[in-house]
Formats: structure tokens, C-alpha cells, sequence
């Protein structure tokens, strides 16, 4: 959509009419997309879109962006993409828009530092591979795919000058940490302004009814909403989405803390890495990941109150989500698999390596058969008590291992069945 074309609205009001009234429907449909959220602007107008939606049969377009800045997804990113499933549910359009051209700019939020931008051949790697694992979510068929390269390629030099004038740097500047850099001196890129200006020109290019983010896009939400009103269209509602926080139950959940549960990892690794979420922090992943109804959950709370072991509750949790990226059979072995390892059993699932130069250093073993990142990390964990041979524990750094076949272990989850050659 070009500049000129986005001006034209096919929503905005002349006038403001009367209120709706508010069906059952439609307040059943305000409660499933309030579920969980940490704000939802403004309710009132969302719950009229949902009533003239309901009063005219259009559904409304609800639109959530992704920038393709790394190839793989979380459960973190699926929080707002469950989101996404619920509304499709309700009978809504929802737009899975890859930020292809807004990815060259890097979004600067929650960043002290300017973001190095990806370049075109970096973006459409990480693209290729984002759809088809957001569709273990979504509903594929009723989803619309777009990249806002679409329309922002064509805006050109004179359409971005004309964009940016629709926004003062004050009014970029109440972003916090646009002020935090700015306050302690630490440089801020031109272009990183440009971005919350693009994010929100999707919007006015897509005619978006509700926009989904999480809680750091807040600014760049509410920058779309404004630009629809210069563009005279009826400004989108906003949702954002608590963060996640991962395994340790302390940072948003991320890939470079290595406290992330990857969508595409295996299922025994995948249950075995919620089970080991703390029982207080279950909750929360109940109620950003979980599809039970409000009711179910605080059932589940309630049993454990009265002394059920919040164990058997995180298993349900655990095969909710491994037979929603795997299958159900997968959740079931995933539980055995599981009861077998805390058992001190060995998987059956476990790499089979061979490696020769008998006999070898136990720290330089655990390494070559990338048990360990390195020797010095394999000798820490020996000295743990972290290590075993044979569910024998090893406790001797300067162990030499003799040629023969056997299993290691590191840890609770790491396996391999090694023979190792003179």
C-alpha cells in the first residue's frame, strides 16, 4: 500500500454514534481476550468493535508483528500468539506480519545500546522457517501472511520525510528508554526513531482494528494508534502481553540467557524442561500458555490447596504443551521418559557417539561428546558430583577412561552412548 492509498478510510466514523449494546457473545469474547493480559486499550472501544463486528458480520483485523531477528521461536513468543489463537477462535482475521523491512532498522526498545540491523539475506533466512513454526499455534489456513516491505519499500525518500512529519522528537522522547539513553549520553541513532514511525504506519497500511504486542512495545503500539487518526481511519485497540520469564523464573524468557524452552525442541526435553519451572511460577505459564478455561485452572488451584501435589499439576501442564508442538502420544512417553530419568533410568532416545584415543582424560571426553562446551565446565561438573558412567557417579578429575562402550551422563538431562576406540 502506497502512501496516497493508505489515506483513504474505510472505517472511520463521520460521527460518533450511540453506544452498542453488549450481548452475551460479545462479553464472553471481552472476557477470552482480557484473559491474561496486562492491559487492554481501550476496553470500551474494543468491546464496541466486538459488538458492531457482531452487528454487521465483518470480523474485525487483529494484527501482531515479528521482526525475523532470530530463525528460531520460544514459548515466550507464543504468550501473544496464543493470544492470536483465541481471537482466530472467536471468528476474527488474524495478520501474522513478518517485519521484514522494519528488521533493517532494529527495534531500539528496551535497549541501552543502538541495535546492529540485519542485513536483507539475514532476514529472509530467519523468515523462512518463522510461519511455518508460529503455525503449530495458529490456525494456518485462517491466517494472512504479510510483510510490511509491501508498503514501506514503496514510501520511498519523499514518503518517509512525509511520514516523519507527522511526529515530534518530544513526543519520541517520553519512550523510557529513548530517556534513559539520553539522560546518561549514550547515542541515539536517527533511525532508531523511524522505527516506532514504521511499526505504526503497519497499522494504517493493514487498517488494523486491535494490534498485540508484549509490554516493552507499548510506545510503538500507541504510535499506530495515532498515526491511524493523521490517516483518518478509526484508531486500532491495544493489547499487550505480560514477558515471560524463563526457566530461572527471574529473566524475560531469551535464547542468550539459555533459560528459553524452544517450540521446535524435543518433546522429552521439552517436558522435562517445564517440569522443572518452580511450582509458583506454574501458575503464571498456566495462564499465558495454557488453552485449559479459567475455571479448569482454578480448580487445579484449589486441589492444591487442599494438598494435591502441585507435581501432578505441572505434569498436565507439561503434556498440554509438548502435545500441542509434538503430539499426545509424544506427551505420554515425554511422562514416562521423565519418571524413568527421575528414577536415575537411562533414556532410550540418546546420542550414540564414537570417538577414538583410549584412554582419554574424562574432561576432555565430556567435551568431545559435547556433553560439556569445554574441558574446564566437564571438570566443574566432576567435581559436583554431576557426572556418571554407567549411573555411576564420577568424582575424579584426573579419571583416564579405557576404550569400551558405555553411557554418560551430565546433569539430569544430558546422555550419550559413547564407544571409545584405543
Amino acid at each position: 500500500m502506497t502512501s496516497a492509498q493508505a489515506t483513504t478510510s474505510t472505517s472511520g466514523p463521520s460521527s460518533s454514534p450511540a453506544p452498542l449494546p453488549l450481548s452475551e457473545a460479545v462479553l464472553h469474547a471481552l472476557a477470552v481476550t482480557k484473559r491474561g493480559v496486562d492491559e487492554l486499550l481501550i476496553e470500551s472501544e474494543f468491546a464496541q468493535k466486538l459488538a458492531r463486528s457482531e452487528q454487521t458480520g465483518k470480523p474485525l483485523r487483529i494484527k501482531l508483528g515479528l521482526d525475523p531477528t532470530a530463525p528460531d521461536l520460544h514459548l515466550g513468543h507464543t504468550v501473544v500468539l496464543n493470544k492470536m489463537r483465541q481471537l482466530q477462535d472467536l471468528g476474527h482475521n488474524v495478520i501474522f506480519l513478518i517485519g521484514d523491512f522494519t528488521s533493517m532498522i532494529g527495534d531500539p526498545s528496551g535497549r541501552n545500546a543502538t541495535r546492529p540491523p540485519l542485513t536483507r539475506e539475514q532476514i529472509e533466512e530467519n523468515a523462512q522457517t518463522y510461519f511455518k513454526q508460529a503455525s503449530l499455534v495458529l490456525d494456518a489456513a485462517k491466517t494472512e501472511i504479510r510483510y510490511n516491505s509491501e508498503w514501506c519499500d514503496p514510501l520511498g525518500a519523499r514518503g518517509m520525510i512525509q511520514l516523519s512529519s507527522k511526529y515530534t522528537v518530544a513526543r519520541m522522547m517520553e519512550r523510557d528508554d529513548f530517556t534513559k539513553r539520553f539522560k546518561a549520553g549514550t547515542p541515539i541513532s536517527i533511525h532508531e526513531f523511524l522505527y516506532p514511525l514504521m511499526q505504526g504506519y503497519d497499522s494504517v497500511a493493514l487498517q488494523s482494528d486491535l494490534e498485540l504486542g508484549g509490554t516493552d512495545q507499548k510506545f510503538n503500539l500507541l504510535v499506530g494508534r495515532e498515526l491511524q487518526k493523521d490517516y483518518g481511519q478509526e484508531p486500532q485497540c491495544i493489547l499487550t502481553m505480560p514477558l515471560l520469564e524463563g526457566l530461572d523464573g527471574v529473566e524475560k524468557m531469551s535464547k542468550s540467557k539459555n533459560n528459553y524452552i524452544a517450540i521446535t525442541e524435543p518433546a522429552n526435553t521439552m517436558f522435562a524442561k517445564v517440569m522443572s519451572i518452580s511450582d509458583e511460577m506454574m501458575w503464571k505459564y498456566y495462564d499465558l500458555l495454557s488453552f485449559c478455561s479459567i475455571e479448569q485452572i482454578a480448580t487445579y488451584k484449589r486441589a492444591v490447596a487442599e494438598g494435591q501435589n502441585p507435581r501432578d499439576i505441572k505434569v498436565a501442564l507439561a503434556q498440554e504443551i509438548v502435545a500441542r508442538f509434538h503430539s499426545k502420544q509424544a506427551g505420554e512417553e515425554a511422562l514416562a521418559d521423565f519418571v524413568n530419568r527421575s528414577k536415575g533410568g537411562i533414556p532410550d532416545d540418546i546420542p550414540e557417539v564414537t570417538l577414538a584415543g583410549a584412554p582419554i582424560g574424562i574432561g576432555q571426553l565430556l567435551k568431545q561428546a559435547n556433553l560439556c562446551a569445554s574441558t574446564s565446565e566437564a571438570l566443574r561438573m566432576v567435581e559436583q558430583g554431576g557426572v556418571r558412567i554407567d549411573s555411576a557417579v564420577i568424582s575424579d578429575k584426573g579419571l583416564k577412561v579405557d576404550a569400551g562402550s558405555f553411557v554418560l551422563q551430565v546433569g539430569k538431562r544430558k546422555f550419550a552412548r559413547v564407544t571409545l576406540t584405543a
